[in-house]
Protein backbone atom coordinates (compact mmCIF):
# COMPACT_ATOMS: atom_id res chain seq x y z
CA UNK A 1 0.00 0.00 0.00
CA UNK A 2 2.84 2.50 0.50
CA UNK A 3 4.52 1.75 -2.10
CA UNK A 4 1.79 2.30 -4.38
CA UNK A 5 1.17 5.72 -2.82
CA UNK A 6 4.86 6.57 -2.98
CA UNK A 7 4.95 5.09 -6.42
CA UNK A 8 1.75 7.43 -7.77
CA UNK A 9 3.74 10.65 -5.52
CA UNK A 10 6.94 9.99 -7.89
CA UNK A 11 4.82 10.21 -11.15
CA UNK A 12 2.93 13.04 -9.95
CA UNK A 13 6.02 15.13 -9.15
CA UNK A 14 8.10 13.86 -12.52
CA UNK A 15 4.96 15.03 -14.41
CA UNK A 16 4.42 18.29 -13.38
CA UNK A 17 8.42 18.59 -12.97
CA UNK A 18 8.69 18.13 -16.79
CA UNK A 19 6.21 20.65 -17.45
CA UNK A 20 8.21 23.34 -14.99
CA UNK A 21 11.37 22.03 -16.54
CA UNK A 22 9.90 22.76 -20.29
CA UNK A 23 8.29 25.86 -19.62
CA UNK A 24 11.54 27.20 -18.05
CA UNK A 25 14.07 25.83 -20.48
CA UNK A 26 12.18 24.88 -23.40
CA UNK A 27 14.18 23.62 -26.79
CA UNK A 28 13.94 26.16 -29.54
CA UNK A 29 11.53 24.15 -31.09
CA UNK A 30 9.25 24.46 -28.54
CA UNK A 31 9.35 27.86 -27.94
CA UNK A 32 6.52 29.03 -30.18
CA UNK A 33 4.06 26.44 -29.20
CA UNK A 34 3.95 27.45 -25.16
CA UNK A 35 0.56 27.87 -24.08
CA UNK A 36 -0.22 31.38 -22.19
CA UNK A 37 -3.46 29.26 -21.34
CA UNK A 38 -4.79 28.55 -18.78
CA UNK A 39 -3.67 31.68 -17.08
CA UNK A 40 -3.11 29.72 -13.70
CA UNK A 41 -1.53 26.38 -15.34
CA UNK A 42 1.77 26.98 -14.34
CA UNK A 43 0.77 28.12 -10.51
CA UNK A 44 -1.88 24.74 -10.34
CA UNK A 45 1.11 22.23 -11.93
CA UNK A 46 3.95 23.80 -9.76
CA UNK A 47 2.20 24.32 -6.67
CA UNK A 48 1.01 20.31 -7.16
CA UNK A 49 4.57 19.38 -7.54
CA UNK A 50 6.11 21.01 -4.41
CA UNK A 51 3.02 19.64 -2.50
CA UNK A 52 3.64 17.02 -3.18
CA UNK A 53 7.11 16.09 -3.19
CA UNK A 54 6.97 17.12 0.60
CA UNK A 55 3.97 14.59 0.82
CA UNK A 56 7.02 12.48 0.00
CA UNK A 57 8.77 12.60 3.15
CA UNK A 58 6.80 10.73 5.42
CA UNK A 59 5.56 8.00 2.47
CA UNK A 60 9.00 7.59 1.52
CA UNK A 61 10.46 7.53 5.55
CA UNK A 62 7.50 5.10 5.91
CA UNK A 63 8.30 2.80 2.76
CA UNK A 64 12.21 2.71 4.17
CA UNK A 65 10.92 1.63 7.51
CA UNK A 66 9.01 -1.30 6.17
CA UNK A 67 11.57 -2.90 4.16
CA UNK A 68 14.70 -1.77 6.27
CA UNK A 69 15.04 -5.61 7.78
CA UNK A 70 15.67 -6.86 4.24
CA UNK A 71 18.69 -4.34 3.50
CA UNK A 72 20.29 -5.97 5.96
CA UNK A 73 20.10 -9.52 5.08
CA UNK A 74 23.30 -11.46 5.81
CA UNK A 75 24.94 -13.01 3.62
CA UNK A 76 24.22 -9.88 1.05
CA UNK A 77 24.07 -11.33 -1.69
CA UNK A 78 23.15 -14.69 -3.07
CA UNK A 79 23.31 -14.79 -6.64
CA UNK A 80 24.27 -12.01 -9.62
CA UNK A 81 20.77 -11.42 -10.14
CA UNK A 82 20.33 -10.84 -6.36
CA UNK A 83 23.21 -8.65 -6.52
CA UNK A 84 22.22 -6.61 -9.60
CA UNK A 85 18.76 -6.41 -7.85
CA UNK A 86 20.18 -4.98 -4.36
CA UNK A 87 22.26 -2.63 -6.70
CA UNK A 88 18.93 -1.06 -8.45
CA UNK A 89 17.65 -1.08 -5.21
CA UNK A 90 20.34 0.93 -3.48
CA UNK A 91 20.51 3.33 -6.23
CA UNK A 92 17.09 4.09 -5.94
CA UNK A 93 16.75 4.41 -2.26
CA UNK A 94 19.62 7.17 -2.47
CA UNK A 95 18.73 9.06 -5.62
CA UNK A 96 15.16 8.85 -4.08
CA UNK A 97 16.59 10.46 -1.08
CA UNK A 98 18.74 12.94 -2.69
CA UNK A 99 15.61 14.41 -5.14
CA UNK A 100 13.66 15.03 -2.40
CA UNK A 101 16.06 16.57 0.06
CA UNK A 102 17.43 18.65 -2.67
CA UNK A 103 13.52 19.61 -3.43
CA UNK A 104 12.99 20.92 -0.04
CA UNK A 105 16.65 22.82 0.04
CA UNK A 106 15.40 24.74 -2.94
CA UNK A 107 11.71 25.26 -1.49
CA UNK A 108 12.86 27.00 1.46
CA UNK A 109 16.11 28.24 -0.77
CA UNK A 110 19.13 26.88 1.04
CA UNK A 111 21.89 25.89 -1.00
CA UNK A 112 24.30 23.69 0.40
CA UNK A 113 25.81 22.51 -2.28
CA UNK A 114 28.93 23.79 -5.07
CA UNK A 115 26.63 22.23 -8.34
CA UNK A 116 23.42 24.21 -10.19
CA UNK A 117 20.03 22.85 -8.50
CA UNK A 118 17.97 22.71 -11.61
CA UNK A 119 20.04 20.67 -14.19
CA UNK A 120 20.93 18.03 -10.85
CA UNK A 121 16.90 17.89 -10.03
CA UNK A 122 16.21 17.33 -13.59
CA UNK A 123 19.26 14.58 -14.29
CA UNK A 124 18.14 12.89 -10.60
CA UNK A 125 14.01 13.09 -11.79
CA UNK A 126 15.06 10.46 -14.89
CA UNK A 127 17.44 8.25 -12.58
CA UNK A 128 14.47 8.31 -10.41
CA UNK A 129 12.26 7.15 -12.72
CA UNK A 130 14.68 4.36 -14.45
CA UNK A 131 15.48 2.87 -11.28
CA UNK A 132 11.78 2.78 -10.23
CA UNK A 133 10.71 1.31 -13.35
CA UNK A 134 14.04 -1.27 -12.71
CA UNK A 135 13.05 -2.01 -9.68
CA UNK A 136 9.36 -2.76 -10.90
CA UNK A 137 10.70 -4.97 -14.30
CA UNK A 138 12.64 -6.84 -11.81
CA UNK A 139 10.04 -7.54 -9.06
CA UNK A 140 7.37 -8.26 -11.67
CA UNK A 141 7.40 -11.59 -11.34
CA UNK A 142 6.69 -11.19 -7.54
CA UNK A 143 3.86 -8.51 -8.36
CA UNK A 144 2.07 -11.16 -10.82
CA UNK A 145 2.23 -13.92 -8.53
CA UNK A 146 0.86 -11.76 -6.09
CA UNK A 147 -2.11 -10.45 -8.35
CA UNK A 148 -3.12 -14.48 -9.24
CA UNK A 149 -3.03 -15.48 -5.94
CA UNK A 150 -6.53 -16.95 -4.95
CA UNK A 151 -8.44 -14.80 -2.76
CA UNK A 152 -8.74 -16.27 1.02
CA UNK A 153 -12.07 -17.37 1.75
CA UNK A 154 -14.52 -15.43 4.30
CA UNK A 155 -13.59 -16.42 7.49
CA UNK A 156 -16.78 -15.72 9.96
CA UNK A 157 -16.02 -13.43 13.39
CA UNK A 158 -14.34 -15.13 15.99
CA UNK A 159 -16.74 -16.53 19.11
CA UNK A 160 -16.08 -14.49 22.14
CA UNK A 161 -13.88 -15.95 24.40
CA UNK A 162 -15.62 -18.08 26.78
CA UNK A 163 -15.56 -18.51 30.66
CA UNK A 164 -12.66 -20.02 31.97
CA UNK A 165 -10.91 -19.91 28.51
CA UNK A 166 -7.64 -18.25 27.36
CA UNK A 167 -8.61 -14.79 26.60
CA UNK A 168 -7.12 -15.08 23.12
CA UNK A 169 -10.66 -15.97 21.10
CA UNK A 170 -9.31 -12.59 18.81
CA UNK A 171 -6.09 -14.55 17.31
CA UNK A 172 -2.77 -13.20 16.51
CA UNK A 173 -4.03 -12.02 13.34
CA UNK A 174 -6.55 -9.99 14.31
CA UNK A 175 -4.00 -8.41 15.86
CA UNK A 176 -1.43 -7.78 13.06
CA UNK A 177 -4.55 -6.66 10.52
CA UNK A 178 -4.67 -3.89 13.62
CA UNK A 179 -1.55 -2.87 13.46
CA UNK A 180 -0.87 -2.99 10.28
CA UNK A 181 -4.70 -0.83 9.41
CA UNK A 182 -2.84 1.66 12.37
CA UNK A 183 0.39 2.81 10.64
CA UNK A 184 -1.68 2.51 7.37
CA UNK A 185 -3.83 5.54 8.79
CA UNK A 186 -0.44 6.98 10.41
CA UNK A 187 1.36 7.31 7.61
CA UNK A 188 -2.09 8.83 5.81
CA UNK A 189 -2.23 11.62 8.79
CA UNK A 190 1.34 12.24 8.53
CA UNK A 191 0.58 13.43 4.68
CA UNK A 192 -2.43 14.72 5.52
CA UNK A 193 -0.91 17.19 8.47
CA UNK A 194 2.11 17.67 6.34
CA UNK A 195 0.01 18.81 3.05
CA UNK A 196 -2.17 20.99 5.10
CA UNK A 197 0.35 22.97 6.81
CA UNK A 198 1.98 23.44 3.73
CA UNK A 199 0.39 23.74 0.93
CA UNK A 200 -1.67 27.50 1.74
CA UNK A 201 1.18 28.97 0.25
CA UNK A 202 -0.72 27.87 -3.22
CA UNK A 203 -3.90 27.24 -2.10
CA UNK A 204 -5.01 30.93 -1.09
CA UNK A 205 -8.30 29.45 1.08
CA UNK A 206 -5.87 26.89 3.22
CA UNK A 207 -3.19 30.02 3.65
CA UNK A 208 -4.28 30.46 7.42
CA UNK A 209 -3.48 26.88 7.99
CA UNK A 210 0.35 27.25 6.07
CA UNK A 211 2.57 26.85 9.27
CA UNK A 212 4.83 25.60 7.92
CA UNK A 213 4.98 27.21 4.41
CA UNK A 214 8.06 29.01 3.44
CA UNK A 215 6.16 31.61 1.55
CA UNK A 216 2.70 33.14 2.72
CA UNK A 217 0.66 34.18 0.30
CA UNK A 218 -0.40 37.86 1.18
CA UNK A 219 2.64 38.62 2.81
CA UNK A 220 5.48 41.00 1.51
CA UNK A 221 6.03 44.34 0.14
CA UNK A 222 2.58 45.45 -1.79
CA UNK A 223 1.12 41.91 -0.92
CA UNK A 224 3.05 39.50 -2.74
CA UNK A 225 6.27 38.12 -1.46
CA UNK A 226 9.74 38.98 -2.78
CA UNK A 227 12.47 36.21 -3.63
CA UNK A 228 15.16 38.43 -5.10
CA UNK A 229 15.20 41.99 -3.71
CA UNK A 230 16.77 45.12 -4.80
CA UNK A 231 19.56 45.04 -2.80
CA UNK A 232 20.09 41.16 -3.70
CA UNK A 233 20.22 42.29 -7.18
CA UNK A 234 22.30 45.03 -6.97
CA UNK A 235 19.81 47.15 -8.20
CA UNK A 236 19.73 50.66 -6.04
CA UNK A 237 18.27 54.39 -7.12
CA UNK A 238 22.48 55.16 -8.67
CA UNK A 239 21.72 52.16 -11.47
CA UNK A 240 17.85 53.62 -11.93
CA UNK A 241 19.44 57.54 -12.66
CA UNK A 242 18.56 58.16 -16.20
CA UNK A 243 16.19 55.01 -16.64
CA UNK A 244 14.82 54.26 -20.05
CA UNK A 245 13.31 51.81 -21.73
CA UNK A 246 15.22 51.08 -24.68
CA UNK A 247 13.30 49.09 -27.55
CA UNK A 248 14.86 47.74 -31.01
CA UNK A 249 13.04 45.93 -33.58
CA UNK A 250 13.31 45.39 -37.41
CA UNK A 251 11.46 48.44 -38.44
CA UNK A 252 12.31 50.83 -35.06
CA UNK A 253 14.63 51.57 -32.62
CA UNK A 254 13.46 53.83 -29.45
CA UNK A 255 14.06 54.82 -25.84
CA UNK A 256 10.74 55.85 -23.54
CA UNK A 257 11.46 57.58 -20.37
CA UNK A 258 9.14 56.84 -17.28
CA UNK A 259 6.71 59.41 -18.27
CA UNK A 260 6.27 58.55 -21.53
CA UNK A 261 6.18 54.88 -21.03
CA UNK A 262 3.42 55.72 -18.65
CA UNK A 263 1.20 58.15 -21.07
CA UNK A 264 0.90 55.48 -23.58
CA UNK A 265 -2.51 53.52 -23.32
CA UNK A 266 -2.80 51.18 -19.90
CA UNK A 267 -4.66 47.92 -19.52
CA UNK A 268 -5.23 45.78 -16.74
CA UNK A 269 -4.90 42.28 -15.84
CA UNK A 270 -5.04 40.05 -12.65
CA UNK A 271 -2.66 37.14 -13.24
CA UNK A 272 -1.09 35.05 -10.68
CA UNK A 273 2.37 35.32 -10.12
CA UNK A 274 3.65 31.31 -9.78
CA UNK A 275 7.67 30.52 -8.36
CA UNK A 276 9.33 27.11 -8.67
CA UNK A 277 9.31 26.95 -4.64
CA UNK A 278 5.45 26.18 -4.67
CA UNK A 279 3.76 29.42 -3.57
CA UNK A 280 1.61 31.56 -5.76
CA UNK A 281 -1.08 34.47 -5.09
CA UNK A 282 -2.90 36.60 -7.59
CA UNK A 283 -2.31 40.29 -7.97
CA UNK A 284 -3.97 42.82 -9.91
CA UNK A 285 -1.53 44.52 -12.40
CA UNK A 286 -1.47 47.74 -14.99
CA UNK A 287 0.41 48.78 -17.75
CA UNK A 288 1.08 48.50 -21.77
CA UNK A 289 0.99 45.85 -23.62
CA UNK A 290 4.00 44.18 -24.95
CA UNK A 291 2.65 43.57 -28.60
CA UNK A 292 1.90 47.59 -28.39
CA UNK A 293 5.60 48.16 -27.94
CA UNK A 294 6.73 45.75 -30.82
CA UNK A 295 4.29 46.73 -33.14
CA UNK A 296 5.87 49.84 -33.13
CA UNK A 297 9.24 48.42 -33.23
CA UNK A 298 8.53 46.35 -36.40
CA UNK A 299 8.09 42.86 -34.94
CA UNK A 300 7.18 39.98 -37.47
CA UNK A 301 5.00 37.48 -36.76
CA UNK A 302 6.38 34.32 -35.46
CA UNK A 303 9.07 36.45 -33.80
CA UNK A 304 11.00 36.27 -30.70
CA UNK A 305 11.96 38.63 -28.05
CA UNK A 306 14.94 39.23 -25.46
CA UNK A 307 14.56 41.32 -22.69
CA UNK A 308 17.91 42.43 -20.31
CA UNK A 309 16.97 43.28 -16.78
CA UNK A 310 19.10 45.90 -14.61
CA UNK A 311 20.14 43.26 -12.15
CA UNK A 312 23.73 43.00 -11.35
CA UNK A 313 23.99 39.66 -9.89
CA UNK A 314 22.47 36.07 -10.44
CA UNK A 315 20.88 34.22 -12.54
CA UNK A 316 17.82 34.98 -14.98
CA UNK A 317 18.90 38.08 -15.93
CA UNK A 318 18.37 38.00 -19.62
CA UNK A 319 14.94 36.17 -20.79
CA UNK A 320 13.54 34.89 -24.28
CA UNK A 321 10.18 34.95 -24.99
CA UNK A 322 8.20 33.22 -27.61
CA UNK A 323 5.48 35.25 -30.45
CA UNK A 324 2.33 33.27 -28.06
CA UNK A 325 3.37 35.29 -25.23
CA UNK A 326 4.45 38.45 -26.82
CA UNK A 327 0.87 38.22 -28.85
CA UNK A 328 -0.96 37.60 -25.94
CA UNK A 329 -3.16 40.53 -24.73
CA UNK A 330 -2.57 39.71 -21.24
CA UNK A 331 1.33 39.92 -21.27
CA UNK A 332 2.03 43.31 -19.80
CA UNK A 333 5.20 45.48 -19.06
CA UNK A 334 3.67 46.50 -15.88
CA UNK A 335 3.94 49.84 -13.99
CA UNK A 336 1.84 49.30 -11.24
CA UNK A 337 0.81 46.46 -8.88
CA UNK A 338 -2.45 46.50 -6.92
CA UNK A 339 -3.29 49.91 -7.42
CA UNK A 340 0.40 51.53 -6.60
CA UNK A 341 3.31 52.50 -8.48
CA UNK A 342 5.81 48.92 -8.51
CA UNK A 343 8.11 48.84 -5.65
CA UNK A 344 11.75 48.88 -6.66
CA UNK A 345 11.86 44.96 -4.63
CA UNK A 346 8.76 44.01 -7.07
CA UNK A 347 10.89 45.08 -10.61
CA UNK A 348 10.28 49.56 -10.56
CA UNK A 349 10.14 50.81 -12.33
CA UNK A 350 9.11 48.31 -15.30
CA UNK A 351 8.84 44.42 -15.16
CA UNK A 352 7.08 42.06 -17.61
CA UNK A 353 3.93 39.36 -16.31
CA UNK A 354 2.36 36.98 -18.88
CA UNK A 355 0.04 34.39 -18.10
CA UNK A 356 1.37 31.02 -17.77
CA UNK A 357 4.46 31.41 -17.48
CA UNK A 358 7.31 30.61 -14.40
CA UNK A 359 8.17 33.24 -11.76
CA UNK A 360 11.35 33.51 -13.31
CA UNK A 361 10.74 34.41 -16.54
CA UNK A 362 8.33 37.19 -15.27
CA UNK A 363 11.76 39.75 -15.55
CA UNK A 364 12.12 42.68 -13.04
CA UNK A 365 13.74 46.29 -13.61
CA UNK A 366 13.28 45.53 -17.03
CA UNK A 367 15.62 47.96 -19.10
CA UNK A 368 16.36 46.64 -22.48
CA UNK A 369 13.14 44.79 -25.41
CA UNK A 370 14.75 43.48 -28.50
CA UNK A 371 13.11 41.65 -31.02
CA UNK A 372 15.57 38.30 -32.34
Amino acid sequence: MVGRWLGLGVLVCFLTGLISHLLQTPPGWLVPYLPTRPVWGYRVTQGLHVATGMALVPLLLAKLWTVYPRLWVWPPVHSVRHALERLSIAVLVSVALLEVLMGLMNVVQWYGWPFGFRDVHWALAWVLVGALLLHVAVKAPVIAAHWRRPRPAVVPPPAPPQPGGDGDGDGDGDGEERDRRGFLLGVGAAVGVVTVVTVGQSVTPLAPAALLAPRHPGHGDQGLPVNRTAAQAGIDEAALAGWRLRVSGAREEFALSLAELGALPRHRAELPIACVEGWSVSARWEGVRLRDLLDRAGIGEGESVRVVSLQARGGWRVMEMGPAYIRDPLTLLALRLNGETLSLDHGFPARIIAPNRPGVWQTKWVHRIEVL
